[in-house]
């Protein structure tokens, strides 16, 4: 099993990342592929866009949102176990995402998911 980070896209890119992961339904804004090395975009993974725009990364929200999108992946399975099969052979993978807020984004939940289910 690979060890999990979770970083901001936009945050400098380190040796030790490993395996860069993009895990955003979108695009990020600014981004641009040259900007930094991206390793996979695995958007089917990400929160609905539902659940984002309802969550709009807003603290009070957060462990409705938390508990939602693990019920997501739980009902994604199938996308999860081909997520999960793709990391396999890393020995660290970094989860990227574009939100500004550190500890209230879904790579967070994603990284949590990974760790006690699989």
């Amino acid at each position: 099993m690979p060890i999990y980070k979770v970083k901001r896209i936009y945050d400098p890119i380190n040796k030790l990342d490993g395996f860069r992961v993009l895990v955003d339904r979108l695009w990020p804004r600014g981004f641009k592929k040259e900007d930094g090395r991206l390793d996979l975009w695995f958007k089917e993974i990400a929160p609905s866009s539902t659940l984002r725009k309802w969550f709009d990364h807003e603290d009070e929200k957060w462990e409705i949102f938390k508990n939602r999108y693990l019920t997501e992946l739980v009902e994604n399975k199938k996308k999860v176990d081909e997520f999960v099969d793709l990391l396999k052979p890393h020995k660290i993978v970094t989860l990227l995402y574009a939100a500004h807020n550190k500890e209230h984004n879904h790579a967070e939940v994603l990284k949590i998911y990974l760790e006690t289910e699989n």
